[in-house]
């Protein structure tokens, strides 16, 4: 279903009171997440002028703000990312050699991971993130060239017709009017659409309406993946760090969640639903430093799985603890949205749901089941530190789908789907791939992952195959001067699922802050460069010279 909401602001520029500051530049990104920096980064080294805005205080989105250690292929060491966002994770790696008191054999490691997580190559504190992502943003901010709104959130447009003439942000003193020949939206929940009468879509899209394998008959826009507010914690033996019983910790304790097909029991339990199978899957939680090593196909560990700080890494006594980063399916919430719905209730889903990651931390505090037949750890400390907040939650939620343009051209499932591939192709597995789409601006992979969503549909996880980012994707259909800089890029709430991560939301916000360079260079507007085929030819050869890659060699579904 496409929603095309009207223009909130009926205003023109020069009556709001107060007379905003105005600020021109010739690229305007709208959200300094993981797709903002990079579209950012891109635009500049470009040469243009851009404006960057981000609605908290720290830059980098997934990678920062929501505190979510990055989620990559196996191949990111290699190849299938762009070479700037190579250049960020060698920074992270060099930041801690340069930096912290590491062991002899943790600076000896070519590829070390801080935190030796299970789930990344690189798994490391949000921190780390954002002083390399302000390196690479500080040569630009002294020079002139960048200009840099923190806690600034996009409150209104200024359209005509099918062109965004200004984007009006709010910040902590006063409202700021930004003109631009092309916006880029990389707000983590396409913030700017609305207001820029871009057409899009949420939730679920009907399999009537894109044939997808998984898709539901009918559409469910309200029915959307869920959002995770994320914390960091730690583990001192022998302490207590019990935190104050949520208000709210009676439902959460209790709550049972009501899915299809059935979630296995209580949420606040280590059996969980198995993504693929969504059979009972035992999952195992030891904070211990000195706990025995897990035998052989036994339960993960959770807190092993998204460590950030792993002693070991360190001179001795140099840390206190290890560090985990709690993003689990305990703390998934999907009672309701934060958009789509009024400001009001929005804000009440936002306050359950860090009521829901306070609640999992008492839990497990006081009641959680141990390997020792005992229940609670009492050591576990949470880290405002290590969020840079003060109640240790992180400053955003962790937004997993994002509004998405009404797009020239939409990824769907039996573009990249491992089965759907095979069904639509009739090749094996051994022999299919996904689609191959001649207007490339870069690449991704990762596996057809939906968490439980707002309608009662438990877990969605499918095979994929490596993929490649459609230009098509980043272009509305209609408005000429928004590009897509994030999740909000054209595809469906399936194929949301594999375009949603780290690498692939920052080669998103690359192309696109490129694509938004070369048409303000060229003159020619991102829907011509796409059509005309020597034009294309040019964007993607420029693309290709600074190290974005448009193409896969030969590898595995995953």
């Amino acid at each position: 279903m496409i929603c095309r909401r009207a223009f909130l602001a009926t205003l023109p520029i020069a009556a709001v009171s107060g007379a905003p500051r105005a600020l021109r530049a010739d690229v305007a990104v709208i959200g300094g997440g993981t797709g903002g920096c990079a579209a950012a980064l891109a635009a500049l080294r470009n040469g243009m002028r851009v404006v960057m805005t981000e609605a908290t205080d720290w830059v980098g989105g997934q990678l920062t703000a929501q505190a979510v250690p990055p989620d990559e292929h196996p191949w990111v060491e290699q190849f299938g990312g762009t070479e700037l966002y190579r250049t960020y994770r060698r920074r992270v790696r060099e930041y801690y050699a340069q930096h912290y008191p590491l062991t002899a054999e943790a600076r000896r490691r070519t590829y070390l991971n801080p935190g030796d997580g299970l789930v990344s190559q690189l798994t490391h504190e949000p921190r780390v993130s954002l002083a390399v992502l302000e390196q690479m943003l500080a040569p630009y901010l002294t020079g002139g060239q960048l200009t840099l709104l923190l806690e600034h959130r996009v409150t209104r447009a200024d359209v005509t017709g099918d062109r965004v003439r200004a984007v009006i942000v709010h910040g902590p003193a006063a409202e700021v009017t930004i003109d631009a020949p092309y916006f880029i939206d990389a707000t983590e929940q396409g913030d700017l659409l609305p207001l820029a009468r871009v057409e899009f879509v949420t939730g679920f899209e009907s399999r009537r309406d894109t044939g997808e394998l998984h898709a539901p008959a009918e559409a469910q826009p309200a029915n959307q993946q869920a959002f995770t507010i994320c914390f960091a914690m730690g583990y001192h033996p022998g302490e207590d760090h019990t935190i104050d019983k949520p208000a709210e910790y009676a439902f959460w304790r209790d709550y049972v969640p009501k899915m299809s097909p059935p979630w296995p029991g209580k949420l606040l339990a280590w059996p969980m639903a198995h993504p693929i199978t969504l059979a009972e899957r035992p999952m195992a939680f030891d904070p211990r430093p000195d706990a025995p090593p897990a035998p052989p196909n036994s339960p993960v560990n959770l807190f092993l799985y998204r460590r950030i700080v792993n002693h070991c890494n360190y001179a001795p006594g140099a840390v206190t603890s290890d560090v985990t980063l709690v993003n689990w399916p305990h703390n998934d919430y999907w009672l309701g949205n934060l958009h789509g719905m009024s400001e009001e209730e929005a804000a009440r889903h936002l306050a359950r749901g860090r009521q829901l990651s306070l609640s999992l931390l008492y839990w497990m505090q006081t009641e959680a089941p141990r390997p020792d037949g005992g229940a609670g750890w009492k050591g576990l400390r949470i880290r405002p530190d290590v969020t840079g907040t003060a109640d240790g939650l992180a400053k955003y939620p962790y937004i997993r789908e994002s509004r998405r343009i009404a797009a020239e051209f939409t990824v769907v499932e039996e573009h990249v789907g491992t089965d759907a591939r095979m069904k639509a192709t009739g090749k094996s597995r051994e022999d299919v791939t996904a689609a191959t789409f001649s207007d490339s601006v870069g690449v991704g992979s990762y596996r057809i992952d939906l968490h439980p969503s707002s309608g009662g549909d438990n877990y969605i996880d499918v095979s994929s195959l490596p993929f490649q980012i459609p230009l098509g994707a980043l272009i509305p259909r209609r408005v000429e001067n928004v590009i897509a800089g994030a999740k909000n890029l054209g595809v469906t709430h399936i194929t949301n699922g594999c375009y949603r991560l780290h690498p692939v939301e920052w080669n998103i916000g690359e192309s696109a802050g490129a694509l938004a360079a070369h048409a303000v260079a060229t003159g020619k507007p991102p829907r011509q460069i796409r059509k005309d085929a020597k034009r294309l030819e040019a964007f993607q050869a420029l693309l290709t010279a600074q190290g974005i890659e448009i193409a896969w060699p030969r590898v595995s579904p995953r």
